[in-house]
């Protein structure tokens, strides 16, 4: 009997604290997990850490850049990064933060439960989540950005294609949402739905000239240079993250040094603690002036409108000239979509390169897109 009433005790506070959780979860209220990597718990609200938000926030501007959380791992992992415990960062933790919507600014809570000892925890239904605004670490496109290259890749993973052939393969589509293709015995995009074709010279002159409209517009050049702040403000929240890692480094092994020579600990342990240390110290060491470089790099570069707004006409003066393989390249990078309709294209063109992206190019011997 008092088994029989112990068990029914334990299973009533178990559904109490299960019941509980959700309403929490709306408070906002912390759940007993640790924050998501990037935050910490401050006053019972999620707030970005100042030491794992900039580390976190290059995660996606990485991933963005290099597609691949391998070389993202890597990266990071050279640089002397290292996760909340201290380990190296895997692909499936980079694949893990850059899934997680935190770092957008939408908290998560509410959304997995147990499937017993030595299970996999499993995601409920969506009804059941609750969903709370924190402060964003990226901006939201960044995010889905990072998330649709992760989507593609997951869908359509398989052997590398083919070089395409013409310029806007896979980016053209008829307005009946079928992809358009150049038969070998035609010289236009047809879609083989509708009948619906253009020729593929016409479409170049079109693209040619959004690339004018898009380039020269006061809008995007001001968004352009915004980013370029942007991203110098990051560098330096980094930078100073870095210095921080590196006072509290130092503080450390001085401490750890004065318990060795006041025999508090063996010589054995002092090297256990101190190498590792040592180690990471070297490595800022490395890094900090590397990111120093590029911050003033950065600063030399976006200084100037009207240079931006130079390399720009550059590009679209420079697009007749350029070979097949150039111009496929920075096709790839800005386009979205092509609509083509029986009288009007629709081309949509996603972003102009970041200003990662652009000093990334411009430091590789300053050749040409």
């Amino acid at each position: 009997m008092v088994a029989a009433m112990a068990q029914w005790e334990r299973e009533e506070i178990a559904d109490r604290v299960a019941a509980s959780v959700p309403i929490r979860a709306r408070m906002g209220k912390p759940l007993g997990g640790q924050a998501p990597f990037g935050y910490q718990w401050r006053d019972h609200k999620l707030v970005p850490n100042p030491e794992e938000a900039p580390m976190r926030k290059l995660i996606y501007e990485l991933f963005s850049e290099h597609r691949r959380k391998k070389t993202v791992a890597r990266i990071l992992n050279e640089r002397g990064y290292r996760t909340r415990k201290g380990a190296e960062f895997s692909v499936t933790t980079i694949a893990r933060l850059l899934r997680d919507p935190s770092a957008k600014g939408v908290h998560r809570a509410n959304y997995t439960k147990s499937q017993g000892d030595r299970r996999n925890w499993a995601l409920k239904p969506e009804s059941e989540w609750v969903l709370t605004r924190v402060e964003p670490i990226v901006s939201e496109e960044l995010w889905e950005q990072c998330n649709q290259i992760l989507d593609e890749q997951k869908s359509k993973y398989k052997r590398p294609a083919r070089k395409a052939v013409h310029l806007f393969t896979g980016f053209a589509y008829c307005s009946c949402g079928t992809k358009m293709y150049v038969p070998s015995n035609s010289p236009k995009y047809i879609c083989y739905k509708c009948r619906n074709k253009i020729s593929v010279t016409d479409l170049e002159k079109i693209f040619h000239e959004e690339l004018k409209s898009f380039f020269f517009s006061g809008e995007e050049i001001a968004k352009y240079l915004q980013q370029a702040d942007d991203v110098i403000k990051e560098r330096q929240q980094l930078l100073t993250a870095l210095e921080q890692e590196r006072r509290d480094l130092i503080k450390e092994m001085d401490r750890t040094f004065e318990l060795y020579q006041q025999d508090q600990i063996s010589v054995q342990g002092f090297g256990e603690r101190y190498r590792p240390m040592e180690e990471r110290l070297n490595q800022l060491k490395e890094e900090t002036p590397k990111l120093e470089a590029e911050i003033v790099f950065l600063k030399s570069e976006y200084d100037s409108s009207d240079e931006i707004l130079s390399e720009a006409q550059d590009l679209y003066s420079r697009w007749p000239k350029l070979n097949r393989e150039e111009k496929r390249a920075i096709i790839e990078s800005i386009t979205e979509k092509i609509t083509i309709g029986k009288e009007d294209v629709t081309i949509n063109l996603c972003y102009l390169p970041s200003p990662s992206e652009y000093m990334a190019e411009r430091s590789r011997s300053h050749c040409d897109w």
